[in-house]
């Protein structure tokens, strides 16, 4: 079988979650496989399991935070102000970052 290259491709998202006061997270899906998979929309409520590893580049550290599981949440159960969410899986919403991502830093 002829492979075309792109299973390799990276997707980043940017999520914000629903604290009081609201932070923003990067993470990635790796494959093209697992970007179609997961099919993120923007403005969709969802539940996003990543793993968390560091990588060293040139005597700095960074982390690389990559997407496991991505679950919308559902339409019929409005969050309440100041519910529960269980960790380590924020509810958010994703934003799209131009292009695919690549291992070398623009910094």
């Amino acid at each position: 079988s002829k492979t075309s290259g792109n299973e390799w491709k990276a997707q980043e998202f940017v999520i914000e979650n629903h604290d009081q006061y609201p932070r923003k997270m990067c993470f990635d899906v790796f494959g093209a496989d697992k970007i179609e998979q997961f099919n993120i929309q923007m403005g969709e409520e969802l539940t996003v399991s990543f793993d968390v590893d560091a990588r060293q580049w040139q005597d700095r550290w960074f982390n690389s935070i990559r997407a496991w599981k991505v679950e919308r949440v559902g339409a019929g159960a409005p969050m309440a102000p100041g519910a529960p969410v269980p960790p380590p899986a924020p509810s958010a919403t994703p934003a799209f970052t131009p292009g695919d991502v690549k291992d070398d830093l623009p910094f």
